[in-house]
């Protein structure tokens, strides 16, 4: 399994949020690319980045900051938030991020998904958002009627790289990750999938590996990465990323 910290970037900072509200956002740093770097140098492989503001605005708004990862590091990034057209696909792939996540735009418009997997092959995963397992949109702020098994059921044939599974109630609030749904997901598909979402310790990382190490393809933390409850070093040792 890869561990992956999580950059979430608002208004250029590094923030974390509480089960999605935006005005419930706590700064963890002004210097994203230093914050990437120091990941990097605890022997992180993949970078999970968010555009928190391009979420909600449907376009990405923190470029200059993402920008900045880009040029600090070279472990693989993955970054979504706002990016919903075939052309801002394109442009930051072009600028070095291994894979775009699509989020609304899978729901809003699936065509787009599977054009985009056909023209860039591996680089493309699906973030699915869910709260009470039905998938929320819009950066959380809207929920939809479709659960997450039947979205991630639309792109089986599709060549998505990873789907990006977070249980929004459990975002943030250090209350343990929804492992028994991301599984049933994992379980369910064949495509690999990535828990987020709830971590608040190095026992939820054991815990998570113990009862999927086989079947999840990585596991993404935030708040307990800044809080120092989980040490990258020691997560990426623990789960052999």
């Amino acid at each position: 399994m890869n561990f992956l910290p999580a950059i979430d970037l608002k208004d250029g900072q590094c923030v974390r949020l509480l089960r999605g509200e935006m005005d419930q956002a706590t700064v963890f740093g002004d210097d994203p690319a230093a914050q990437a770097k120091a990941f990097e140098g605890a022997g992180c492989v993949w970078l999970h980045v968010v555009d928190l503001n391009g979420a909600f605005e449907g376009r990405p708004v923190n470029a200059d900051a993402v920008e900045a990862i880009l040029r600090a590091v070279s472990m693989r990034v993955e970054f979504g938030g706002g990016i919903r057209t075939m052309e801002t696909i394109d442009f930051w792939l072009e600028k070095g991020v291994e894979r775009v996540i699509l989020g609304t735009v899978a729901l809003r418009d699936p065509d787009l998904v599977r054009v985009a997997c056909r023209r860039h092959p591996g680089r493309i995963a699906v973030g699915i958002d869910a709260k009470d397992g039905f998938v929320a949109v819009e950066g959380w702020a809207e929920v939809s009627e479709i659960t997450a098994l039947d979205l991630a059921a639309k792109f089986e044939d599709a060549g998505v790289a990873a789907i990006i599974y977070t249980d929004i109630a459990r975002d943030g609030a250090m209350e343990g990750p929804n492992t028994e749904a991301t599984l049933d997901l994992a379980r369910a598909i064949s495509i690999p999938v990535i828990l987020s979402g709830g971590l608040s310790s190095m026992a939820d990382l054991e815990a998570v590996k113990a009862a999927g190490g086989d079947v999840l393809e990585g596991v993404i933390s935030g708040r307990a990465v800044y809080d120092g409850r989980i040490d990258p070093a020691d997560a990426n040792r623990l789960l052999g990323s």
